[in-house]
């Protein structure tokens, strides 16, 4: 199965289809062709993990990399690339831009399908109807299916729309990796196309005889819905979907098919009985650790600190034109729990700035870095005394190599970035093993 990855990032797809750089046999799948570029900095830093653990070399286009005739990587914005220019495949895949949509950001800034980087999906539409290859392999968050707020599920709608114009089935799945055994809490929606003739999909297309159904098993569903996308211009879905006055839900489920613009969906659930993985499995010892991943105790206690930020709150907060309102929160689990798996990975997991968001772990630290960090002094009980734990632990961060862990990627496949970098890299990811269930049905059944 030959692939071109879109959007490469540091080769979460890759992985999925070939195996880890170094043990890849690419007998099964190979990616012939890959792009990434990244607006508005100067250096490139995914595309140089990239050709680096691939081992690609720069040729006479200081923007091309090559490992031979079937394996390019370009480090162009793709809007400039021509489709014709792209090698034939049997699937395209990536993981498209989905800062428009991410609940990253506020409601009212998520401009959906219109948004800056939102719009990448017609580059991704462009090489599909230039290259007609018999797969579509896409991922974004599950919010696609409820943007944007003033029209749920419009840009869905639109997504679905205009690949069944160019000839192609769709189904979709709203994948909790961690519903799969994987070590990490990471939901995504995972949009898999085929160019076909057989248009027969029906409710057991999406309980077990699709290619989703097949790589990650669900229940029975409980009801199917159906209804029809317009028949006419995309400007029309755009314009009219789920326009009835006020926040309508969106009409998709987490599952569904959908074939000439006939829509059936459905809310599924897992069914997965392996053994799942926890945060635990992914740690190194404690040795290992360097010492700006483990918390300082003036950190914990200080005001904004780690505790302060982890707790529930009640208070007045000033607004920015001087307005109070009453701000409330409940608390997170802190320090995260060992026995299941972790929360997800966002971009901003790295520094050792306090933050809500960043993973903290318990664990026991060696003689050596508890003298060498202060982690004996009466500062350090006070944080024990207040957290509830034993003397023997203490706090610290994630590290880089336990974030690739968390998405399925080789120990220090990112470590020629920074370590903010790595963190951020791993914020943007996909778990690797998602992809690899998928892509192994894909060559069986093909």
């Amino acid at each position: 199965m030959r692939v071109v990855e879109l959007f490469a990032g540091v080769g979460g797809f890759r992985i999925g289809f070939e195996g880890p750089p170094e043990s890849s046999s690419r007998d099964g799948a190979r990616v012939v062709w890959a792009n990434q570029w990244e607006p508005s900095t100067k250096v490139q830093h995914a595309a140089q993990v990239y050709v680096t653990k691939w081992g690609l070399e720069q040729t006479d286009d200081s923007d091309v990399y090559t490992g031979g005739k079937d394996d390019v990587f370009v480090n162009k914005d793709i809007s400039t690339i021509d489709a014709e220019s792209i090698p034939d495949h049997d699937l395209i895949c990536g993981g498209f831009p989905c800062q428009d949509y991410s609940v990253a950001k506020t409601l009212p800034t998520a401009h959906g399908i219109a948004g800056k980087k939102g719009v990448l999906w017609w580059e991704i539409h462009r090489i599909i109807e230039g290259k007609r290859p018999r797969f579509a392999l896409l991922e974004n968050v599950d919010r696609l299916l409820k943007s944007p707020r003033s029209q749920r599920g419009r840009d869905f709608a639109v997504m679905l729309a205009s690949l069944s114009d160019l000839g192609y089935a769709v189904e979709w799945r709203v994948v909790d990796s961690s519903d799969y055994g994987f070590p990490q809490r990471r939901k995504r929606v995972f949009i898999l196309a085929e160019r076909t003739d057989d248009w027969e999909r029906t409710t057991d297309w999406i309980e077990s005889g699709g290619y989703m159904a097949k790589a990650l098993p669900i229940h029975p569903v409980d009801s199917v819905r159906s209804f029809s996308l317009s028949d006419g211009e995309l400007s029309e879905i755009s314009e009219a979907f789920n326009s009835d006055e006020g926040d309508t839900p969106t009409p998709f489920g987490n599952c569904g098919v959908m074939v000439g613009r006939e829509v059936l969906t459905a809310k599924c659930k897992s069914d997965f009985t392996g053994e799942k993985a926890t945060l635990a499995s992914v740690l190194q010892s404690p040795g290992k650790v360097p010492d700006p991943y483990i918390l300082e105790p003036e950190s914990l206690v200080r005001e904004k600190g780690w505790i302060y930020l982890k707790g529930s709150k009640r208070e007045l907060r000033e607004g920015t034109d001087g307005f109070t309102y009453r701000y409330s929160e409940g608390p997170v689990t802190f320090p995260d729990a060992l026995d299941r798996a972790s929360r997800t990975i966002v971009t901003g997991e790295g520094g050792t700035s306090p933050s809500r968001f960043k993973h903290v772990v318990k664990f026991k630290p060696t003689k050596t870095q508890k003298d060498r960090l202060g982690l004996t002094s009466p500062q350090s009980d006070e944080v024990r005394s207040r957290l509830e734990l034993s003397k023997s632990f203490w706090l610290r961060r994630l590290t880089p190599i336990e974030l690739e862990r968390l998405n399925g990627f080789p120990d220090d496949h990112t470590e020629l970035a920074t370590d903010g970098k790595r963190a951020f890299f791993m914020g943007n990811a996909l778990v690797c093993g998602v992809v690899d269930r998928i892509a192994r049905i894909l060559i069986k059944n093909n």
